[in-house]
């Protein structure tokens, strides 16, 4: 069993898409703002970024599939999560509480707790012109999970991570620090 982070931490979710393959720039953020940091990636998200990189970066191993049930959990609970990049299919599985993958499963857990959470929408703008992906956004935002996307910044068909929301994404973070420790507060 872990130890107990002295500092909050924050559950960095990652899916198969470019802005994965910058993620390190958002860890070190969070790492300022005084997150204990651990990164979660989906199965196609393991092919965009540095696992090697951030775990050297975090101290903790980036994680991708369920561990045995026998095995004890290598990381601390999560106090808050984001989702960066989320994509088309990880924000419609969500939205409809599908669990096929350690990510998700975190995901599903997390609102059920009522865990601070944000995600950054990553896909190209007709598949976020799709009426599931509109509808799941909704949904998501119901269940109080901030959303980060700017429709008009999405590629057109497919694109690198040049205009993914790292400034917004920031933004939220410190939110996300503040909404936990006023929910800590007496």
């Amino acid at each position: 069993m872990p130890a107990t982070s002295p500092r909050p931490v924050l559950y960095v979710v990652a899916c198969g898409a470019p802005p994965a393959g910058q993620l390190a720039t958002l860890v070190d953020f969070a790492q300022e703002q005084g997150w204990d940091v651990c990164v979660i990636a989906t199965p196609d998200g393991t092919k965009f970024l540095d696992a090697a990189g951030l775990e050297d970066l975090t101290g903790h191993p980036v994680r991708s599939e369920y561990k045995d049930p026998a095995e004890p959990d290598v990381l601390p609970p999560a106090d808050a999560i984001v989702v960066a990049p989320a994509t088309f299919n990880t924000v419609n599985k969500w939205a409809q509480g599908i669990s096929d993958t350690l990510a998700l499963g975190l995901l599903n857990e997390a609102v059920g707790l009522g865990l601070p959470l944000a995600a950054a929408p990553w896909t190209n703008a007709p598949l976020a012109a799709h009426p599931a992906f509109r509808n799941s956004i909704t949904i998501l935002a119901e269940w109080g999970v901030r959303i980060v996307l700017d429709l008009a910044q999405l590629p057109p068909v497919s694109g690198g991570p040049d205009a993914f929301p790292w400034d917004e994404l920031r933004a939220e973070l410190v939110e996300l620090r503040r909404v936990l420790e006023e929910s800590l507060e007496p």
